[in-house]
């Protein structure tokens, strides 16, 4: 007979997290240029998307430069405000914007927001 699980009397703690999923898309001919830029972004680059909220942050690239990007934030409207204000962002947006296809806007505020209609975990029991 299996032991009886344990119940914490401590109630669990969810931080309320936004998931962010986005589209772009990359001209054919550059994707091996961002593919490579995106190989070692710049240290302050890093920091500064960390210190904003930008948090698993991950870009997904199909052979026809479909662009697809993940992160999580406790706010979307306030990670890319802080971004925003960053002098690291101004000079990587201005550099990355001629990758893109029918961009409005920089990369960072000019994604196609995808909606979320499945998520495991909000489906779980407790």
């Amino acid at each position: 007979m299996p032991p009886a699980a344990s119940v914490s009397p401590f109630p669990i703690e969810r931080t309320i997290v936004q998931r962010v999923c986005f589209q772009l898309q990359i001209k054919p001919e550059r994707i091996p240029e961002y593919t490579e830029r995106h190989a070692a972004i710049w240290p302050d680059m890093a920091t500064a998307l960390k210190a904003s909220g930008w948090n698993n942050y991950s870009l997904f690239l199909r052979e026809d430069g479909l662009l697809i990007g993940y992160f999580e934030t406790p706010s979307l409207a306030e990670a890319q405000a802080r971004m925003g204000a960053t002098e690291v962002n101004a000079r990587w947006q201005a550099e990355m914007s001629e990758f893109f296809v029918a961009l409005e806007g920089s990369p960072d505020t000019g994604f196609l927001q995808l909606k979320e209609v499945f998520h495991l975990e909000d489906q779980l029991p407790l």
